[in-house]
């Protein structure tokens, strides 16, 4: 397996990385014509129709490919979309929703009950420092209740890694696929009973095209596309290699958020996003460096 990444491959994971990041522009703009649960139910029948009559289903059993449609379909993505919709500000939410790597590590300690490590302590201190910051300063744009959506989506995605990591070595996409056959149909129905069959009958009557070049990239660019190469590259790269490049999410996202809908950068946004992102980063990356240094017979600091 190769160590070094070729450009052609960096150009790849960047561009799968700038469509997860500017996703959540996308998502703020749909959200001017769509009701929330709508829109998620909308972009989860786009995944599975019509890839479900083209890819096998994976071979795990019907309860995990229930527990991931509904933990990343309704939980993730519909408490993501509910908070977007004037709770939460695209940058900020594509920054706090990064905080599922902190939950995941937090949900695999307690199914195996292992210990953090001191520098993941201390990489956690980093990125809750930075959650303060974000709720210290709440505004109009966003909310203490935005945020909590947030984070509890940011829960539902770590469990969602849990059960998926559970499934064992599976075709990444054919498991997104056949999940959302468990996501459709929750979703739905809350749309009608939270939204209103009339709120739904008048969506579809005012949905202009770049309402569903919308949902299309949410299924097909986010979703397909992403999962697609980011598998093909992590079975040709060590994971070491791909996975830090995930770290651009949020810049992109803050960028783009800033770019095209004038969200602001003050000071304070830039200090959380530091915090946040450099927890993210040691926690990621220090396993690495400890590797590096013992491979020198040199002493790690923590």
């Amino acid at each position: 397996m190769k160590t070094t990444i070729s450009l052609r491959h960096f150009l790849l994971a960047l561009a799968v990385v700038a469509v997860w990041g500017t996703n959540f522009v996308v998502i703020k703009l749909a959200l001017d014509q769509l009701p929330p649960l709508l829109f998620a139910t909308l972009r989860f029948v786009l995944v599975l129709l019509p890839m479900v009559f083209f890819l096998a289903r994976p071979k795990v059993p019907w309860h995990n490919l229930a527990g991931y449609g509904l933990l990343i379909g309704v939980g993730q993505f519909g408490l993501l979309y509910i908070a977007m919709n004037g709770q939460i500000s695209p940058g900020l939410a594509s920054l706090v929703l990064q905080v599922q790597v902190f939950f995941t590590i937090a949900l695999s300690m307690l199914l195996s009950h292992e210990r953090l490590q001191r520098m993941q302590w201390l990489a956690l201190a980093m990125a809750s420092t930075g959650l303060v910051i974000i709720m210290l300063h709440t505004d109009g744009d966003t909310t203490l209740l935005g945020l909590a959506m947030a984070l509890l989506a940011a829960l539902c995605w770590a469990g969602g890694n849990i059960v998926a990591r559970s499934a064992g070595r599976v075709n990444m996409v054919a498991y997104v696929v056949w999940s959302s056959l468990f996501a459709v149909p929750p979703l739905l129905v809350l749309s009608l009973l939270v939204e209103g069959p009339s709120a739904f009958a008048s969506s579809w009557q005012t949905m202009d095209l770049s309402a569903w070049a919308a949902v299309a990239w949410q299924a097909w660019a986010n979703s397909l596309f992403g999962y697609a190469v980011w598998g093909w590259l992590l079975a040709r790269y060590p994971a070491a290699t791909i996975t830090p490049m995930a770290l651009l999410v949020p810049l992109f996202g803050m960028g783009a958020a800033a770019l095209w809908l004038g969200e602001g950068l003050p000071a304070w946004k830039l200090a959380a996003a530091a915090l946040v992102l450099g927890g993210l980063a040691l926690n990621l990356l220090w396993p690495q460096w400890r590797r590096w240094l013992r491979s020198r017979r040199l002493p790690a600091p923590l």
